[in-house]
């Protein structure tokens, strides 16, 4: 029985997507219209498959629990083993793809085969997909690499092409040669021959075909990820997660799997897919999922556009309203708003480089921010002041902490909050507030079935989010990071 190990990738920080997305609650967490995630609908993909024994996805240490928690909530009642290699840094698919290659040769067998998802795809009908998976299976259960094509309806030029040569078994073609995106000419040359797929970044192969490959094209880099495979250990925060080893893997290539094997080898086919498939990457690829009116605007929001065309407008909770433009994305957040023309969105990665370079927190933080044990979002802020509102799951409680340079006053409006502050422990009831000194040990706990809700005011020299000394940590966040 062939064994099959789907691996998610999802380590994109989706910066084309901004103000949405950020560096801190990246595109695989974004919600589409169906209320799901683009992490759960590839979580959901990825157990399709009767022979899984497990599914791996790669991605960063600080969105563990974040992705843990995408998974429970997806609702799919029977699901393989959830396990995760955590990276300390952003390295490519090359690095991600050979540290799951050796984790699957080493607890499954160098014949098990590996199902690369990125987890910023949608694709429709599942059943088309399992189609083009269980023949892509079958290929690279015969120690050949394998890609998959998506047969183009558009001259798009968003997407890297596939050429497809000589015809392989299982429906499945050699690959003649991958092209860059293409001109909107050469485009509708690709379209018109019938011989030319959109490279959709999906792939399949055995985990020993993957090692050789590896070993024989990128002989450094292979070097270079065992060894820091060696290093990895388990961590600390769940049996099935592996921290991979911070010092080793920095010091990886940064370089995609596309330019360090796929194109240099020659045991590689493409499998050609009819599918709905669509790489959620920019604005426009996004504004593409909803209907617009006749005036070509597609609206999420409210909003009232008047002598107004083929506009995207994304307001979360204020009216927007407009005269006379045309061709322009609208996307207002609470803390902050991008207004582009259509034609590029592809270049709102450059506001996000912009923002890093002003270290301004809009890059990394929404005014709302989830943690694993609720919610907080930053009401007003000042010198030296900042006023929070605090949501607390039931159940869940903050780290035992303290804070060297400021004091906080807290104030329950809804719930019933325990309290861990220095020496003393005791409960608060709506209406009721408690001052927590400086450099005092001091724990927010919500021990009730219903939401907790406070008002946190923070005083001090200093308010950012590093200034956090975790003594306790249900989630295992141990090390200065956010609460």
């Amino acid at each position: 029985m062939t064994t099959i190990i789907p691996v998610i990738l999802s380590g994109g920080a989706g910066s084309r997507l901004w103000p949405v997305s950020r560096e801190s609650h990246p595109k695989p967490f974004i919600k589409l219209p169906d209320g799901q995630s683009l992490l759960q609908k590839t979580f959901a993909r990825a157990c399709q498959f009767n022979d899984t024994k497990e599914i791996i996805t790669i991605t960063n240490k600080e969105y563990y629990l974040k992705s843990r928690a995408e998974y429970e909530t997806a609702g799919i009642s029977h699901s393989p083993a959830a396990s995760f290699l955590l990276e300390p840094c952003a390295r490519n698919t090359s690095a991600a793809i050979l540290m799951a290659a050796f984790k699957i040769n080493a607890a499954h067998g160098p014949e098990a085969i590996m199902l690369v998802l990125p987890a910023d795809h949608l694709i429709t009908p599942l059943t088309a997909f399992t189609k083009c998976c269980e023949l892509a299976f079958q290929v690279a259960a015969r120690g050949h690499l394998v890609t998959f094509g998506i047969k183009p309806d558009a001259p798009e030029t968003g997407y890297g092409y596939i050429e497809c040569g000589a015809a392989g078994q299982f429906d499945s073609y050699a690959i003649e040669r991958f092209v860059e995106k293409p001109t909107p000419d050469i485009a509708k040359e690709y379209l018109a021959s019938g011989r030319f797929l959109w490279n959709s970044g999906m792939f399949c192969f055995q985990a020993q075909t993957i090692l050789v490959e590896f070993a024989k094209h990128a002989p450094a880099l292979f070097q270079q990820a065992e060894q820091c495979w060696q290093q990895s250990r388990q961590s600390s925060r769940d049996p099935d997660a592996i921290d991979l080893n911070e010092a080793a893997f920095k010091q990886l290539q940064s370089i995609s799997i596309d330019y360090a094997v796929m194109e240099k080898s020659s045991n590689i086919f493409v499998i050609p897919c009819e599918l709905n498939w669509q790489d959620i990457g920019s604005w426009e690829s996004y504004k593409n999922l909803f209907q617009s009116d006749q005036n070509g605007n597609t609206i999420l929001g409210e909003a009232i556009l008047i002598d107004s065309a083929n506009n995207f407008i994304h307001s979360e909770n204020r009216m927007v309203t407009s005269i006379g433009i045309n061709n322009l994305a609208i996307i207002d957040t609470p803390d902050a708003m991008l207004i582009t023309s259509r034609d590029r969105v592809q270049d709102v990665k450059d506001i996000v480089q912009s923002l890093k370079n002003r270290q301004h927190e809009s890059y990394l933080t929404h005014r709302t921010v989830i943690r694993p044990w609720g919610t907080y979002t930053v009401l007003e802020e000042g010198p030296c002041f900042k006023i929070k509102r605090i949501e607390v799951k039931p159940g869940a409680s903050l780290s035992l902490q303290k804070h060297h340079q400021r004091s906080e006053h807290w104030v329950v409006v809804e719930g019933t909050a325990k309290i861990i502050n220095g020496d003393k422990e005791y409960t608060l009831q709506t209406n009721e507030s408690t001052f927590v000194a400086m450099n005092t040990p001091h724990r927010l706990s919500n021990p009730t079935e219903s939401t907790l809700i406070i008002i946190e005011v923070q005083t001090g020299s200093y308010l950012g989010e590093d200034d956090i000394v975790r003594m306790d940590d249900h989630y295992g966040r141990t090390a200065p990071a956010y609460s």
